[in-house]
């Protein structure tokens, strides 16, 4: 399957759904689409993995970077990646990414606490 970052809306907030692989390859793909949602000023951004087929470190990394961003910005980040979602979650799981991030199974697992200032 080929990368593809989409600016999307999850539960409300401004989202990015990511498809296909986020690996070293595609990571800075990610890096651009989330530049351009921060350019935006957001109350909110959510990553949905939940059609990603694969990740690795650097994908993590970039996971982490956006966390990070977000939380100096005083963006509410959010990454959804379902449980069912194996190749996804067991990097996460095994890499503890929910001790520096907000990892939830669902969009119906979002606080309501994240909705966006602009409204979307």
């Amino acid at each position: 399957m080929l990368f593809d970052v989409q600016r999307t809306t999850v539960a409300g907030r401004p989202a990015l759904t990511v498809r296909g692989e986020l690996d070293i390859a595609t990571a800075p793909q990610l890096a651009e689409a989330a530049e351009a949602v921060f350019a935006g000023s957001p109350a909110a951004l959510v990553v949905d993995l939940t059609p990603t087929e694969f990740l690795d470190s650097s994908g993590a990394r970039s996971l982490f970077r956006l966390a990070r961003r977000a939380a100096d910005e005083g963006v509410a980040f959010h990454v959804v990646a379902p449980r069912s979602n194996r190749p996804i979650r067991l990097p996460i799981d095994l890499m503890e990414l929910d001790s520096v991030m907000p990892i939830v199974n669902s969009a119906g697992e979002l606080p309501a606490a994240a909705v966006g200032r602009e409204g979307t």
